[in-house]
């Protein structure tokens, strides 16, 4: 369907949402890094833009686990985690690899409302995001000025 779709009807941009449904289709699982590598040279070499995701297990914590790791298989990995600050479930964003260029290395938190996508300044504030469950940490400036008011030397 992948060949016909790209050979007949020149499809430019190929979406496997989710590599979770793909490998649950698969008669025998020890082939499906083989025929993902093969799909994938295919398409690059016919000029296609693949994307696929990969739904973790868990929703929340450093316990998530993916079902399969075809991330050295992609050019660009970008990870979409929810996290809880404060009693409320927020999502983040961040760029874990990018195979050529420079990339940001921040995690920035990801909304959406009726003016379209949004993302935060990163949140240097927090630490702990990609575990689910941050902590507040102090930015130097304020380590500076609780050091200076309890007369300490800096």
């Amino acid at each position: 369907m992948v060949r016909e779709s790209v050979e007949r009807d020149h499809a430019r941009v190929v979406i496997i949402d989710s590599l979770n449904g793909y490998l649950n289709a698969m008669p025998q699982t020890n082939f499906l890094t083989a025929q993902l590598h093969e799909l994938l040279s295919y398409l690059n070499n016919q000029g296609v833009a693949t994307f696929f995701t990969v739904a973790q297990n868990g929703l929340i914590g450093s316990n998530m686990s993916s079902p399969v790791d075809a991330s050295y298989l992609a050019d660009s990995v970008v990870l979409l985690r929810y996290f809880e600050l404060a009693g409320s479930v927020h999502k983040a964003i961040s760029v874990l690899k990018k195979r050529t260029g420079a990339h940001e290395g921040a995690i920035r938190q990801l909304w959406f409302d009726s003016k379209g996508v949004h993302l935060s300044e990163p949140l240097l504030q927090l630490r702990g995001v990609l575990s689910g469950v941050p902590v507040e940490v102090a930015t130097a400036s304020e380590h500076r000025g609780r050091v200076e008011s309890e007369g300490h030397a800096g």
